[in-house]
């Protein structure tokens, strides 16, 4: 029997021929194939038949044999499959109908959970709708009631009124009767007066009737009346039809005046109506309009003439609405401290800084100096948060320093060790004591050869600062921002003295900040880095800050990551200002963007005044003296902008120090942002080049100052700046004249020459004689003239010069009082270039 691939063809050998294996039994047989060309072929193929299983006689049933089943009827169950097997298939779809029974039964349990959720559902809306009917049904018997009572009492009052007038018309009627008698009511004159009332019911019919036209222009032609003057009107007759009083009562009103006040808003804080005030004024003799100002002294007897009382304001008054809140000591939480990093320029402030954050902040900075404010926040391996402030050393820089002490809690000290005690670091030390801040020293670069801790500590003696080594109070490390030694120590120290202080703050009230540094960013316009102090600063706070005011647009984390709040001690960008700010300025938030604008405006202007004020001050001798010492003062005129306001800031201060009695730098103007158009403008109106710190000149400017010659100079360095305005402003001085001595010469005899005049034979006693020198005559040691040669003689010859020992001849120019033994001085002058210190 053949067993195997039933459903395959195979191949057999035949007698030496091919065979194809075909379904079914083997039954031999030819086949002819046809190929192209007209070729054929014999194939001899053999087929064989399906392969048929007989059970063997007295096999198990499978599935018990049950009859009915497909493990029971032998020739039911598919070929192939053995008993064990069809028990399998068996118990696998038992088990597929009970899981199939048990979810129809799931599905149905939910169904009916299903439409009985939606039957509650209903159930609840009708009982709803059903309330509502309720209560609109109650709230209309209600309204009904009330029309019925109002109108019941409308119809008592008239018939107590008319009641009241019927005995006057009775009293009144023999009167008329005795005057004239009523006409005979003709059939005519009965006629007439029925035509006259039906016209008169026909035209009020008319007239009762509401146009389109009428509705849209309120009447004939008049304006349309509100819906609360139609209430008044009709409140007016009730009053009227009861007998009450029309008039409503006076409301009295505190009225704020400040030192000027337009009449339309005098009448609106007093609720009264413009026209009425324009009308007092007139009656007083003052022809005003709506809009014009009138001063506080008017305002009170306008407001005395309509009843209210007066409170007189100041305009400083707008800064009480910013919260001048005492924090209660249960509102206080624990803050990070501000520490600042001081000290002299170069001394590794910064690189210091860097060990401690692990940045690189000097790559940034042009020539590796710090020029602005930096405000960073570092998390210890503590977990403790400080908020450092770096400084910026260079001596152009002090006020940055006195701002960085004031709004600090510690002041770290550096002091390099191989440079000691530096004028940069007195400031610091100075500034660290007026702010009153604790100190803690940090020695740096102690891995330098030449470092000398010791020599630090005692210089810094002279100062007063006395180190815990030397049996002081202030604490000292030593540290190295390149190895990295003594940095933990330092930090220690710092959270050391920041529990002391134990420092706290309110973060739930309104926040109140510094700026420490602004800048004009193109992007972003401007911007204010904050170092927060009170409350928690929020994206959409309204704050006003100096003159400027705005509402936070979005707030930026020293890492540049955008943040929603900013919490006390946390140093962040803050976006969305009107203006640049003034380093320095406090910020602080207020409820309203009117307010904030009130409060800025009035700086603004007080600010303004105090300038002008301080312009005239000066008296008119002083002026005049002014004038004339500025005669004798040659002047160079710079504008400088930069790029943040504390470098434009420490660039003016540097400007003012630069120059003498003779010269000085006038900065005429100085601002933050690029350089515009305007400057161009006024840079060549003045004569003055501009001078840009980190910013550039747009295109615009650079092509309007190619045109009229205006010089544009870039600096990204302060010393490179100070040194270029300092090496031209010594060009205005005059230059300085150095006399060297190069020769005496003695007279001993005068001669007189025709043509010539007198003419002094002399010997040169010492040094050299020269034609084109200067020569002063000294008789017993005075000068009695000082000139120039007129001619310098050799025996016949004119020479240039003669030396020491031999004889000459010299003659003055204009000048013939020579004798002799007078002694002739003869020198050369030098011009030597000046520059400033």
């Amino acid at each position: 029997m053949t067993t195997g691939k039933d459903e395959e063809s195979q191949m057999s050998e035949n007698d030496g021929k091919k065979t194809l294996g075909v379904r079914g039994g083997a039954r031999p047989g030819n086949v002819k194939q046809s190929f192209s060309h007209g070729r054929t072929k014999n194939v001899v193929v053999e087929t064989k038949r399906k392969r048929v299983v007989v059970p063997k006689p007295g096999a198990a049933k499978p599935g018990g044999g049950r009859p009915g089943q497909a493990g029971g009827d032998p020739s039911k169950r598919p070929a192939g499959i053995s008993d064990a097997e069809m028990e399998r298939r068996m118990r696998a779809l038992q088990a597929a109908k009970a899981r199939e029974a048990e979810e129809a039964e799931k599905r149905a349990a939910e169904e009916k959970a299903r439409e009985e959720e939606r039957q509650r559902r209903r159930e609840e809306a009708e009982a709803k709708e059903r309330a509502e009917r309720e209560r609109e049904a109650a709230l209309k018997a209600k309204a009904e009631e009330d029309a019925r009572k109002k109108k019941e009492a409308e119809e008592a009052a008239k018939r107590a009124a008319a009641e009241a007038a019927q005995p006057k018309k009775e009293a009144a009627a023999p009167a008329r009767n005795l005057k004239a008698a009523p006409a005979p009511a003709t059939p005519e004159r009965k006629k007439e007066r029925e035509e006259r009332g039906r016209k008169g019911r026909d035209d009020n019919r008319r007239s009762g009737k509401l146009t389109v036209n009428q509705a849209l222009t309120g009447g004939e032609g008049g304006r349309q009346k509100s819906m609360a003057a139609m209430k008044r009107k009709q409140e007016r007759a009730r009053q009227k039809a009861m007998g009450a009083p029309v008039e409503r009562e006076k409301v009295v009103r505190d009225v704020q005046v400040p030192e000027a006040i337009v009449v339309s808003e005098l009448a609106n804080r007093m609720a009264e109506r413009v026209a009425d005030v324009v009308k007092s004024l007139m009656k007083m003799g003052m022809m005003v309009t709506q809009n014009q100002t009138i001063d506080a002294d008017t305002a009170e007897l306008i407001i005395e003439e309509f009843g209210h009382n007066i409170q007189r304001v100041s305009d400083s008054d707008v800064e009480d609405v910013i919260q001048q809140v005492e924090d209660n000591d249960a509102d206080l939480k624990s803050r990070p401290p501000v520490v600042t990093i001081m000290g002299h320029v170069d001394h590794g402030k910064t690189s210091l800084l860097d060990a401690i954050r692990n940045a690189k902040v000097v790559s940034g900075e042009a020539g590796g100096i710090t020029q602005h404010i930096g405000a960073y926040q570092v998390k210890t391996d503590n977990g403790a948060v400080l908020s450092f402030l770096d400084t910026p050393g260079h001596a152009a820089f002090t006020s940055m320093r006195s701002r960085g002490a004031q709004v600090t809690d510690i002041v770290v000290l550096v002091v390099a060790a191989d440079d000691s005690v530096m004028p940069q670091t007195i400031e610091a030390i100075n500034h660290a004591k007026a702010a009153g801040v604790p100190m803690i020293v940090a020695i740096n670069k102690i891995d330098r050869p030449a470092a000398d801790p010791h020599k630090v500590r005692a210089e810094l003696l002279q100062h007063e600062v006395i180190v815990e080594e030397m049996s002081g109070d202030v604490q000292d490390v030593e540290v190295s921002a390149i190895t990295g030694q003594g940095l933990d120590e330092l930090l220690d120290a710092i959270a050391l003295q920041a529990e002391i202080l134990e420092l706290k703050a309110n973060p739930d009230r309104a926040a109140e900040g510094a700026v420490i540094e602004a800048q004009l960013d193109v992007g972003r316009g401007p911007v204010a880095t904050v170092l927060v102090q009170k409350g928690t600063l929020k994206q959409g706070d309204i704050f006003v800050v100096g003159e400027q005011y705005g509402k936070v647009r979005a707030l930026v984390d020293d890492k540049g990551a955008r943040v929603k709040t900013a919490g006390p001690s946390v140093p962040v960008e803050v976006l969305g200002l009107n203006g640049t700010p003034e380093a320095g300025d406090v910020l602080n938030v207020v409820e309203t963007e009117a307010q904030a604008r009130e409060i800025a405006e009035y700086r603004h202007n007080a600010a303004k005044e105090k300038r002008a004020a301080a312009g005239a001050a000066a008296t008119l001798e002083q002026l005049m003296q002014k004038a004339k010492d500025d005669e004798n003062v040659q002047e160079l005129p710079i504008l400088v902008k930069a790029d943040v306001q504390g470098s434009a800031e420490a660039i003016v201060q540097a400007m003012e120090k630069i120059g003498n009695d003779e010269v000085r730098v006038r900065v005429l103007h100085y601002g933050v942002g690029a350089i515009t158009e305007t400057d161009v403008g006024l840079a060549e109106a003045s004569g003055a080049p501009i001078m840009g710190f980190n910013v550039r000149a747009n295109a615009s400017a650079r092509n309007t100052a190619n045109q009229k010659g205006v010089e544009i100079r870039y600096y990204s360095v302060i010393y490179d700046l100070v040194d270029d305005v300092k090496a031209a402003a010594s060009g205005l001085l005059s230059a300085e004249i150095r006399e060297n001595f190069i020769g005496y010469a003695q007279i001993k005899e005068v001669f007189k020459v025709t043509g010539v005049g007198k003419v002094a034979g002399c010997l040169v006693t010492e040094g050299v004689a020269r034609r084109s020198a200067g020569v002063r005559l000294l008789r017993d040691n005075v000068v009695i003239h000082e000139g120039t040669l007129k001619t310098l003689k050799r025996f016949k010859d004119e020479v240039k010069e003669v030396l020491s020992g031999q004889e000459c001849g010299m003659a003055f120019e204009n000048y013939d009082d020579i004798r002799p033994d007078d002694v002739i001085e003869i020198f050369e002058r030098e011009e030597i270039e000046r520059k400033l210190d």
